[in-house]
This record gives structure tokens, sequence and C-alpha cells, in this order.
């Protein structure tokens, strides 16, 4: 892939950032390795051998009769009498945490928010929760989130900062009286009630930020579409399109 020679010296610049380019490095592979946190961080073990079958929690629910147990509902592998019963007779391969984000020690040294052991690293929240799995998860949720918010706002943003700016006219001032009310509204304030009335989620609230993040796009985009329209060639090749039109 080409690039222009002002793209080529703002990435020579930014190799020549020791710092810059050094973070940007740990936070990929940071990124990379959070995108499999169910592998690293697990109240569900990853591979299990139990009377010469192969079992793979992490991707299936199991009942705990799969493992000579009792209940018919889905297996607690932190249940030691549930290990027993699979070490009996096989082995287990764990994660290297064995917490997933919502998991709860209830074994816990001392009392919640305990300070970090061996078996939490990074401690735990006021509930029990294993920090280090909760900042893993969190991690990916919030890149995630982020990137994808700035992707779908750019495309919204400047799509209809190249539609105002294409036809121009009425379609334009309507435009942009549409978003001189819009951008008005309080944002903060229709955010806290749209998320009392609605339960939060990662798809929810990106929508509700979607509402209001696409706007900083337009003005720049419409800017350049008019005035991309007044350069020769394209007049040029509006007066052609027309001429043809009207021979045709």
């Amino acid at each position: 892939m080409n690039m222009s020679s002002l793209s080529t010296e703002r990435l020579r610049r930014f190799k020549r950032n020791r710092l810059g380019l050094v973070s940007a490095w740990i936070f990929v592979i940071l990124f990379i390795l959070t995108l499999f946190a169910e592998f690293i961080a697990n109240d569900r073990p990853l591979l299990i051998r139990f009377d010469g079958q192969l079992y793979a929690p992490v991707f299936v629910n199991y009942p705990e009769t799969a493992f000579g147990g009792v209940f018919e509902t889905t297996a607690d592998y932190r249940d030691p009498f549930v290990t027993d019963l699979i070490m009996d007779k096989g082995w287990i391969i764990w994660p290297p945490v064995r917490f997933s984000y919502n998991t709860i020690n209830y074994n816990l040294p001392s009392p919640a928010p305990s300070p970090p052991t061996l078996v939490n690293i990074l401690g735990t929240d006021d509930r029990g929760r294993d920090v280090l799995a909760r900042v893993i998860y969190g991690f990916r949720v919030s890149v995630l989130f982020g990137l994808t918010l700035t992707l779908v706002s750019s495309v919204v943003g400047v799509s209809v900062g190249a539609f105002m700016g294409y036809y121009g006219g009425k379609l334009d001032i309507l435009g942009q009286r549409f978003i001189e009310v819009w951008g008005s509204l309080p944002t903060l304030f229709i955010l806290i009630i749209l998320s009392s009335i609605i339960q939060p989620n990662f798809w929810w609230l990106l929508g509700i930020l979607l509402l209001f993040s696409w706007m900083g796009f337009v003005g720049v985009v419409r800017a350049e579409f008019l005035r991309a329209r007044n350069f020769e060639y394209v007049l040029s090749a509006k007066a052609m399109g027309l001429s043809d039109g009207l021979i045709v």
C-alpha cells in the first residue's frame, strides 16, 4: 500500500518516539491477549479428560452427571466434590487465572475487599470477585467499545457530511438546522435518563452514545465536499455530463 509523503513523515516521527512506539506495542499485545480472555481467566477448565473422554467446558456446558455427580445442572468445577470426581478418573487443565469476571471467591483469607494473595494476585473487590480477571475482561470491553464507537461514528458522520456537502441547497440548510438543534440538547442528562429507563449493556450504551458522537465529523467533511464542488475538474465533469445528456 502506497502512503502519501505526509503519512510517511508522520510514521517516521512516530517511530523515532521510543516511548510511544513501545507503548503502542504493549497496547496491541495486551489487546490481542484479552481477545482470548476466556482462555486466560475463567472459572471453567480449558480441558478435562474423564473416563477416557475429553471435555471442553470452556465451550460447552456439561451437567454434573457427566462426571458422576448427582445434579442435572451445569457442573460447578470449583466445587471440591466435582473436582474430586474428575480427578479420580482423569485430569483437569485450568486457565492461568481460575476466576471469571463475575466469580465470587468464598474462601477469602480476610473480609472483602481482600489484599493480593497467591490465589487472587491483585486481590478482590468488595464482593469477593477477582480484580485481575475483571481487569482482563474490562480491558477487552473498553477497547472494543471505543473502537466500535469511533468506527460507527466516523461512518455516520462522514456519510451525513458528504451528503450535505454534495447536494447543498435546501438539504444542506435543513441538515445544518437539525444538527444545531440536536447538538444543543443536554447530552449528559439525556444519557442519564435513557440509562435509567433501559438496562445498560454493551449495545445499548453504544447506541446511546452514537446518538451524539457522529456530529463532530459532519462539519469538516461537509466543508471539504463544498470546496471540492468548485474544483475545475469537477465543474468540467458536470458540464460534460450535462452536455452528453442534452445530446442524448
